[in-house]
């Protein structure tokens, strides 16, 4: 394994810490500590409790890792309804 490669598991937001950080239970049943990717932050991609996500670790430091997908689950939005402009 390369220093640059990542591990990229599945799971599932169980917790809402401080400071933009999440509780991820991972498919394995090992939880951990995420933060969101910084194209989450810029596009403002919110995450609740329950959410599936997709998330990158070091091979390095198997406690954290950072969130850079989330599923959109079924109901994940409602079809047709656009916010409004915001300047």
């Amino acid at each position: 394994m390369a220093k640059e490669d990542l591990l990229t598991l599945d799971g599932q937001i169980d917790e809402i810490l401080p400071d933009g950080r999440f509780g991820v239970m991972l498919e394995n049943q090992h939880r951990i500590i995420c933060y969101t990717a910084g194209k989450m932050r810029k596009f403002r991609i919110r995450s609740v409790v329950g959410d599936r996500v997709r998330v990158e670790m070091t091979p390095y430091d198997l406690s954290k890792g950072r969130i850079v997908f989330r599923d959109k689950g079924p109901g994940g939005g409602v079809p047709g309804v656009r916010r409004g402009n915001r300047r």
